[in-house]
């Protein structure tokens, strides 16, 4: 099986796209969920196939939510407890 999706990024928090099929666009992604989401910004365009590997998420979990929902979410990855101690401000700043 092989889908040809769009990726969506977000300019409201780093790392969050939003997939979506190529030929439907947004017609079936909710209408809150794009206005959390933000104006879309094109990151680009994607054949998926299940032997196509992605960096952080499963191929076959993105595709079948992309055809049961009309989009798959990609939440930006968790940070580790040493990267949060890096933006903290220093006490009186």
């Amino acid at each position: 099986m092989k889908l040809l999706c769009s990726i969506y990024k977000t300019s409201k928090k780093d790392e969050m796209y939003l997939y979506v099929d190529k030929k439907d666009k947004f017609q079936k992604v909710p209408e809150a969920l794009l206005n959390h989401f933000g104006p879309p910004v094109h990151f680009g365009d994607l054949l998926l196939r299940r032997e196509k590997k992605l960096a952080r998420v499963d191929v076959e979990e993105v595709m079948a939510q992309i055809q049961e929902k009309g989009f798959f979410l990609q939440m930006p990855p968790a940070k580790e407890d040493y990267l949060l101690d890096l933006f903290k401000p220093e006490p009186g700043e």
